[in-house]
């Protein structure tokens, strides 16, 4: 049977979860190059259906609040319909749950297979289904950024996942005992590539017709707002005391102890940390917290690299950044 048949008869049946894992699972004992190109293959059309069926589009980096955004939408549908509300589901494991919650699709549209998602939305021949729904991105600093990802990618990230982002980098970069320092200062991992990343959205973002922003900064600074916000994108009434609710719910500390308690049904908050606070995957949510990891001079290095290579637009000049990491 062709792949795409077969994934999309799983899809009938089995969630997005479950549907990924048939594809993981089965080609995991291929040789490295074969198992790199058909997972990439079907993982793609895979990120790409799922899209399709979505209300809203999520575009953000990892680390950006996806977590936390996901958790406000879950713990919002989940007591709007009176249902379990302790764990994050999948967007299509709500709907499973309750038809009339719409499906919300997170994606970062950048590495390996999740790019065939900044394709059909900005690409040559841009998908007319994907364009008709609203488009949300998530900014977050560069420089916080890079150290979240190198937090994730060097304690977090899948072993599956980390092989398909390395099979596309000039030069694989090996995690045992890599420091953070020489982690942010690669150009293909690091800062450079955060940069590359926000740019390269910025001008997407420009074609998509429908396309919206928000930030990791203003998700801390009011994320009732955003959260309103995100509703009103997927066409969802709400009042103040049900964005109060799922605003508390997702409140930092209380993440962190539902991660401690392994409350959460999502694979990425279940794995254990093993008593170290940088792998956890509600670590510190710290605006301008890059700062507090480098000497004097490494913080400028930084800086001086967002300033020259950072479009103005996303208010991350370092001129621009000092008042809202005040807050």
């Amino acid at each position: 049977m062709d792949p795409a048949a077969l994934i999309e008869d799983n899809r009938r049946m089995l969630s997005d979860r479950m549907t990924r894992r048939s594809i993981l699972w089965p080609t995991e004992i291929l040789p490295t190059p074969l198992r790199i190109a058909l997972r990439r293959k079907l993982l793609a059309r895979h990120e790409l259906g799922k899209a399709h069926r979505a209300a809203l589009l999520v575009l953000a980096h990892p680390k950006t609040g996806n977590t936390w955004l996901r958790t406000m939408l879950t713990r919002f549908y989940l007591q709007k319909h009176g249902l379990p509300s302790d764990f994050t589901l999948k967007s299509d494991e709500l709907n499973r749950l309750h038809a009339s919650i719409p499906r919300f699709f997170f994606s970062n549209g950048y590495y390996s297979y999740e790019r065939v998602v900044a394709e059909a939305l900005a690409g040559p021949r841009p998908d007319p289904v994907l364009t008709a729904k609203p488009a949300l991105f998530i900014a977050r600093h560069p420089c916080d950024l890079a150290v979240s990802w190198y937090f994730q990618f060097t304690r977090r990230i899948s072993a599956g996942k980390r092989e398909l982002i390395q099979a596309e980098l000039p030069h694989p970069i090996g995690i045992e005992g890599l420091e953070m320092w020489d982690f942010v200062m690669n150009e293909d991992v690091g800062l450079a590539n955060m940069i590359r990343f926000l740019n390269g959205w910025n001008e997407r973002l420009a074609l998509v017709p429908n396309s919206h922003r928000t930030s990791y900064e203003e998700m801390r600074a009011d994320p009732a707002r955003v959260l309103g916000r995100v509703l009103d994108l997927l066409g969802e009434p709400h009042d103040e005391a049900q964005l109060r609710d799922a605003v508390e719910f997702g409140a930092f500390d209380n993440l962190q102890k539902l991660e401690d308690e392994r409350r959460f049904r999502h694979g990425g908050m279940q794995k254990d940390a093993k008593g170290d606070p940088n792998a956890r995957k509600v670590r510190r949510g710290k605006v301008g917290g890059y700062r507090d990891y480098f000497t004097a001079e490494q913080v400028a290095e930084m800086e001086a690299m967002v300033e020259a290579r950072l479009h103005s637009d996303f208010g991350y000049r370092p001129a621009q950044f000092q008042k809202l990491a005040s807050n």
